[in-house]
């Protein structure tokens, strides 16, 4: 199985700042994800022609099931925020608010996959820009009512961390007994795409899964279609294996 976790930027490129969503459409299309955790997808915006993004995705890659959470409002009619779409079931959708008193809105979707290999808990967020903040965010998802499930069940963490002094793996997520497949930082330096120095596109787990494959994707075309690279995880769930 495979997942792909994807800053998109609002189809907004970090080098020519060109609103181009079909760039995105083509990195995604190169990988074939099975799972697609997106960040910072807006809808009814000026400054991306006022498409409705969520749509026009799930038009392209046709899911079997979508999810889509606004976390920071234009208007009544638009805004941004995290996109979850799969080529299977969803259920248990729950949309936890991470917003930390007056700082900017954020929030995590958590959900339950019937993968064709059991069920996935999977979450996918963008946390906030500063340390403090993170940490209150990761503590606040982490003992959420909404989070907790099964230990049987194994679960997967993606997303924009904006951790780029890597201090959450050793903080709420080891308290968690969370483990870190985007390690070491230096090897998953996602930000800005063009010139990467910052690793702030992450991946951690718990429970049984057996991890194949983690990378990043880096191609003419990912330069080019937002300020992150892709993050692509190639796994397995197996209750009866030890997780690596």
């Amino acid at each position: 199985m495979r997942l792909l976790s994807y800053n998109i930027h609002k189809g907004i490129g970090g080098v020519d700042r060109r609103y181009v969503l079909d760039r995105i459409r083509r990195v995604i299309h190169q990988e074939d994800p099975d799972l697609i955790c997106l960040q910072e997808v807006t809808t009814n915006a000026r400054r991306t022609h006022y498409h409705d993004q969520p749509d026009l995705l799930a038009e392209w890659f046709q899911p079997r099931d979508f999810s889509f959470q606004i976390n920071v409002r234009y208007d009544e009619k638009g805004g941004y925020g995290n996109l979850l779409l799969s080529r299977w079931g969803l259920f248990e959708k729950k949309h936890v608010c991470l917003r930390m008193h007056e700082r900017k809105p954020r929030g995590a979707q958590v959900m339950i996959v019937e993968t064709p290999e059991g069920p996935l808990h999977l979450t996918n967020w963008h946390l906030g820009l500063a340390e403090s903040e993170r940490h209150w965010q990761v503590d606040r998802l982490l003992d959420h009512a909404d989070f907790r499930i099964d230990a049987d069940v194994p679960s997967l963490i993606v997303g924009d961390f904006n951790d780029w002094r890597n201090t959450l793996a050793f903080g709420p997520f080891a308290r968690h007994g969370f483990e870190q497949l985007t390690s070491p930082p230096k090897r998953f330096r996602s930000f800005p795409a063009f010139l990467p120095t910052l690793s702030l596109d992450k991946a951690f787990h718990r429970g049984h899964i057996t991890i194949r494959d983690v990378r990043l994707v880096r191609s003419r075309h990912t330069f080019w279609a937002s300020d992150h690279l892709p993050l692509v995880i190639d796994f397995d769930l197996n209750r009866n294996s030890k997780s690596v």
